[in-house]
């Protein structure tokens, strides 16, 4: 980042200089971090959409584009051969790719941690067997700090990489543990012998002398699924876990503050709505070309899920690998889903009809993550749980390059007010 530009504000004929910085991508932006302290002015804008909270080194996307990136490699490059979650955390988290020994030392401490104190593991017991899996991963990330207090401080690398470890590893053992609570089956102990997905899908499927059997094709799906959210700069969540992060707030509170960010139906779970649509109109007996129509009518309650997104203004890239994993997937498990034929004649639709094209209107990583998880038997209830395991390492990494910066400040947003000018208070009796 350099600064080389001045930017001129001009306010009750006041002129105002403001310099303008430069990302390593030529993104400028306007720095007003010393507008309200030096001229008393603030800027207004309500979601944040033309603010940047933060530099950061972790992720590029290019909306416009259709570009993502992680530490400057595109998305595309993890796809295949052998999609690895374990190496795309290392490379968020710690900036590089692992060598040979930092992978087998990270896998090592991943799988030391994957048990949870049974102190952790009875209180599932206490919880009512139909809550909701991200009220569980929610509540129990916090109450891992009151098992490991010694990771509160995080005051060495050595302690972070540990923390981060336990965080990555528990936080599947929790998810499978929730789903497993919500269907009243016994819990089953991790695996040491299995990889980090194939490990998830055990707790999940297996059943006491009846071990899931997971083929590569499932295991290869849930790495691809896990990295493509493991991160995706300043969205809702990751917003949240930096606020409250900036607090001096631990690693376990602010990525539990995201898993509840994450929880909202605009955010995590939008593929929940995605499949929702599809079953209706499936169920409904709706064709797409209606469906297209109905989208289209501003009078119609009809919402089509999927499509668009907030900094896109292409084609997710993400969507575009999930769709090719999609066909691969139900491809060697010869298998058939009726919502997939709807989703791509949908897709099909849009991207020739002029009303979604002029408002690039593409589709998004929801449009066929539902549809991939739903072909590996993941409930509807788990998909925003497998989004919040992908996005821990983002999580996690924007946490430290927050907590590494020594200028940073408690984040501590300004409004505009307008309520009433002072007044009087009124007596009970005279009301």
């Amino acid at each position: 980042m350099h600064q080389e530009e001045k930017a001129r504000l001009i306010i009750g004929g006041k002129t105002i200089e403001l310099p303008v910085l430069t990302g390593t991508e030529g993104d400028k932006a306007i720095d007003i971090s010393e507008l309200y302290d030096e001229h008393g002015i603030t800027a207004f804008d309500p979601s944040l959409g033309s603010t940047c909270m933060c530099q950061s080194t972790i992720t590029y996307i290019d909306g416009d584009k259709g570009i993502l990136r992680y530490r400057g490699i595109p998305i595309e490059q993890f796809d295949r051969p052998q999609p690895n979650f374990i190496e795309v955390a290392w490379l968020l988290i710690f900036g590089n790719l692992p060598t040979r020994r930092e992978l087998r030392d990270f896998r090592d401490l991943l799988t030391a941690n994957e048990m949870l104190h049974e102190g952790l593991h009875r209180q599932f017991g206490d919880l009512p067997p139909k809550s909701p899996p991200m009220a569980i991963l929610s509540a129990m990330l916090s109450q891992l700090a009151c098992y490991y207090e010694k990771f509160l401080p995080l005051g060495d690398d050595e302690l972070f990489i540990e923390a981060a470890a336990r965080l990555i590893s528990k936080v599947r053992t929790i998810a499978a543990y929730s789903y497993r609570r919500s269907k009243g089956l016994p819990f089953m102990y991790p695996d040491p012998a299995l990889r980090y997905c194939a490990n998830f899908l055990h707790m999940m499927f297996s059943i006491p002398y009846q071990q899931y059997i997971i083929g590569e094709e499932i295991e290869d799906a849930m790495n691809l699924v896990l990295i493509l959210h493991a991160d995706h700069e300043q969205n809702c969540s990751t917003s949240t876990v930096r606020v409250v992060g900036s607090a001096k707030a631990n690693l376990f509170a602010s990525c539990a503050a995201g898993v509840s960010a994450l929880w909202g139906p605009l955010h995590g779970g939008a593929n929940v709505e995605v499949i929702k649509m599809l079953e209706s109109i499936h169920n409904g007996g709706m064709k797409p070309e209606e469906c297209i129509e109905a989208a289209k009518d501003k009078t119609n309650p009809f919402k089509l899920f999927g499509f668009g997104h907030r900094i896109y203004r292409n084609y997710d890239p993400r969507a575009k690998i999930l769709r090719a994993a999609v066909d691969r997937v139900f491809a060697r498990l010869k298998t058939k889903d009726p919502l997939l034929d709807i989703a791509r004649k949908l897709e099909e639709l849009a991207l020739k009809d002029s009303y979604f094209i002029d408002r690039k209107l593409y589709p998004n990583v929801d449009f066929y993550s539902g549809v991939l998880l739903r072909a590996m038997e993941i409930p509807t209830n788990m998909f925003t749980v497998i989004f919040a395991m992908g996005r821990l390492p983002g999580w996690i990494a924007q946490w430290k390059e927050q907590h590494d910066n020594l200028t940073q400040k408690i984040i501590r947003p300004r409004q505009l007010y307008t309520g009433n000018k002072i007044t009087g208070y009124i007596p009970i009796e005279s009301r």
